[in-house]
C-alpha cells in the first residue's frame, strides 16, 4: 500500500480582533484580552445589538501596490491577502515560485463581500443601475480573495473558495491538506476571511436571536459555557495558512511548526441552524478526523472547541466531546474557546483556530476562555477558564461546526521528523 504523503504547516498569517500579526494575536490570547467593543463600522443607534470584535488598525494600502487595488477589493479581500502575505513571509517564500503549478490557493469566506452588496445596493435604490460600480460583482464574489492571492504569488494549482458558513475555512485547510496528501498539489496557501460588521450583517444575525446583547459590558458578552450567556458575538478577519508536503518543505530548508494530520467532515442534515441535540455527527467528525490521523482520543491534549456562546450549541458540543473522548474528557483533557476574546469570525475562524493549536503545541500554553465564572447545566469540563494553562501540548483538535449542519475537524501534532 502507497504511503499517504505528510503534510505540515511552514507559515502562519492572521487578521484579528486582537492583533494583526500572530505574535500580537498570541500574546494577547494567551493574556485573556477581549477584542469586542461597541460597534464604530456604523451608527448602531437602531440596532438591538451594537457590539462586535472588529479588526482595528488595519491599513490595506500596506498589503496592496496601489491605491486603485485597494478600492476595487471588499474588505473581506483585503483581510485575506494581508494574512496570506505575512502567512508567506513567514514560510520563506517571498521570490518566485519554483514550480506554480504545484502550488494551491484556497481562501473561502462565509458570506463575502457583504459590505460592497450593501452600498452598491444602496446606489443601485438611490441613483439607479447606471451608477452601480464595473467592479461590484468580482469584489462581492466570495472567490476573489483567494483569486487575489493565487494573482499575486502567481499559484497556478488547485484553486477555489469553500462557502459553509462557520465551518469555511476549517474545510478549506481540511481539502487542501487532502490534495497535497493525494498528490495533487505540494504546497498550499489555505485559509478563510469574513468581514461582515456593517448594518444588513449584524441586522441579520440579530433578526435571529442569534447574537449576544450585552451592550453594556462588551468584553464580558461572549463567554462560552457559561449561564449567562445569550448569544454569540459576531468577529471579523482572516487566517491563512501555507501547508507543504514535507519532503517539499524539508528540500527548502522550511521552519515547520507542526504536522497536519487528520481531517474530518460530516452533515447533521438536521436543521437550518441548530444543532443534534448530542451533536452525534460533531462526534462521528472528531472520530474521522483521529482515524485519519492513525490517533486514539486519550491522545489528545487540548479541544480548542467551536464554543461560540450560544445557549444550545455549546451544551451540545460538550456532550459531543464527553462522547468522544470517554473518560479522558474529565481526566487530563483541556477545552478551550478562543472565541470568548476574538468573538466568532465566521468563515475565518477554523483557521484562526488552527494557528491556535500550531502555537500551543509550539509553545506549551494553552489559551483561556474568558468570562465563564458559573458554568451552565452540563458544561463541566476543564474549559480553562479565566488564565491561561501550560501543559505539554502533542496533539490537539479544532472543531468547526457551521450553520447548514456542516462539521469539520482538524487534527494537528508536534512534528517528529
Amino acid at each position: 500500500m502507497t504511503q499517504m504523503r505528510r503534510v505540515v504547516v511552514t507559515g502562519m498569517g492572521v487578521i484579528t480582533p486582537i492583533g494583526n500579526d500572530v505574535t500580537t494575536f498570541w500574546s494577547n490570547l494567551t493574556a485573556g484580552v477581549s477584542g469586542v467593543a461597541a460597534i464604530t463600522h456604523f451608527d448602531v443607534t437602531a440596532f438591538d445589538c451594537r457590539i462586535a470584535a472588529q479588526v482595528r488598525d488595519f491599513e490595506p494600502a500596506k498589503y496592496f501596490i496601489t491605491p486603485k487595488d485597494v478600492r476595487r477589493s471588499d474588505r473581506f479581500t483585503q483581510l485575506a491577502v494581508a494574512a496570506a502575505k505575512d502567512a508567506m513571509t513567514d514560510a520563506g517564500l517571498t521570490g518566485a515560485i519554483d514550480d506554480p503549478e504545484r502550488f494551491g490557493c484556497m481562501i473561502g469566506s462565509g458570506i463575502g463581500g457583504l459590505k460592497t452588496t450593501e452600498d452598491q445596493h444602496t446606489i443601485l435604490m438611490n441613483k439607479g443601475p447606471g451608477r452601480l460600480s464595473p467592479f461590484m460583482i468580482p469584489m462581492l464574489i466570495g472567490n476573489m480573495a483567494s483569486g487575489m492571492v493565487s494573482m499575486e504569488y502567481g499559484l497556478q494549482g488547485p484553486n477555489f473558495a469553500t462557502v459553509s458558513a462557520c465551518a469555511t475555512s476549517a474545510h478549506a485547510v481540511g481539502e487542501a491538506w487532502r490534495m497535497i496528501r493525494d498528490g495533487d498539489a505540494d504546497a498550499f496557501v489555505a485559509g478563510g476571511s469574513e468581514a461582515a460588521i456593517v448594518p444588513l450583517g449584524i441586522g441579520g444575525f440579530a433578526a435571529m436571536k442569534a447574537l449576544s446583547t450585552r451592550n453594556d459590558e462588551p468584553t464580558k458578552a461572549s463567554r462560552p459555557w457559561d449561564r449567562g450567556r445569550d448569544g454569540f458575538v459576531m468577529g471579523e478577519g482572516a487566517g491563512v495558512l501555507v501547508l507543504e508536503e514535507l519532503e517539499h518543505a524539508r528540500k527548502r530548508g522550511a521552519h515547520i511548526y507542526a504536522e497536519l494530520a487528520g481531517y474530518g467532515l460530516t452533515s447533521d442534515a438536521h436543521h437550518m441552524s441548530a444543532p443534534l441535540p448530542n451533536h452525534e455527527q460533531a462526534q462521528r467528525c472528531m472520530r474521522i478526523a483521529l482515524g485519519k490521523a492513525g490517533l486514539n482520543s486519550d491522545q489528545v491534549d487540548y479541544v480548542n472547541a467551536h464554543g461560540t456562546s450560544t445557549p444550545v450549541g455549546d451544551v451540545a458540543e460538550t456532550r459531543a466531546v464527553k462522547a468522544v473522548f470517554g473518560n479522558r474528557a474529565h481526566n487530563g483533557l483541556l477545552v478551550s474557546s478562543s472565541k470568548s476574546m476574538t468573538g466568532h469570525l465566521l468563515g475565518a475562524a477554523g483557521v484562526v483556530e488552527t494557528v491556535v493549536c500550531v502555537k500551543a503545541i509550539e509553545t506549551g500554553i494553552v489559551p483561556p476562555t474568558i468570562n465563564l465564572d458559573e458554568p451552565g447545566e452540563e458544561c463541566d469540563l476543564d474549559f480553562v477558564p479565566h488564565h491561561a494553562r501550560e501543559q505539554k501540548i502533542t496533539v490537539a483538535i479544532n472543531n468547526s461546526f457551521g450553520f447548514g449542519g456542516h462539521n469539520a475537524s482538524l487534527v494537528t501534532t508536534a512534528f517528529a521528523g
